[in-house]
């Protein structure tokens, strides 16, 4: 099993397999336009427009599972992105990350890479899992990771 046997949504609502960035370097982020940590949209654009050409994609699942931090709804949060960040790379409908209801993606991604100290779930916005090309998770970086520090890292996969 690997990340393109799972399937999301765009924020306007079309069907994202992530086989369709079969053989590229995927960094996973799950964000939030009113956390703490929301200025990072700019840092994991920068990553996206500097890398794209590589075979580097970014993908936003925006989540409200801490503190409502996502209240917004598609329209909303893809407004956000695009006015505040500038936001050109993929971003994916808004869902659960833990709990019963997660999204089958991150109940994998989870089990696949744990987080600090062997826990599974995921603590909070804009936890980054990177993926390689075969489709296998590599790393999990905490929220406080800044995208900029991630770059030794994505280039040594691509």
């Amino acid at each position: 099993m690997s990340i393109y046997d799972f399937s999301a949504e765009t924020l306007d609502g079309k069907p994202a397999p992530l086989s369709n960035w079969r053989d590229k370097v995927i960094l996973i982020v799950n964000t939030a336009s009113k956390c703490g940590f929301t200025g990072q949209y700019a840092g994991l654009e920068a990553l996206y427009r500097k890398y794209r050409d590589r075979g580097f994609v970014v993908l936003g699942f925006p989540s409200n599972q801490f503190g409502q931090q996502e209240p917004g709804d598609a329209m909303e949060i893809a407004s956000f992105c695009s006015l505040t960040y500038e936001v050109d790379f993929p971003m994916m409908q808004k869902i659960d990350v833990n709990g019963p209801s997660a999204h089958p993606l991150y109940v994998y991604l989870k089990k696949a890479k744990r987080g600090f100290l062997g826990t599974e779930s995921v603590k909070w916005n804009f936890t980054k899992f990177l993926v390689d090309r075969r489709g296998e998770v590599t790393r999990r970086y905490a929220p406080n990771v800044e995208p900029k520090a991630l770059e030794g890292a994505i280039e040594a996969l691509l």
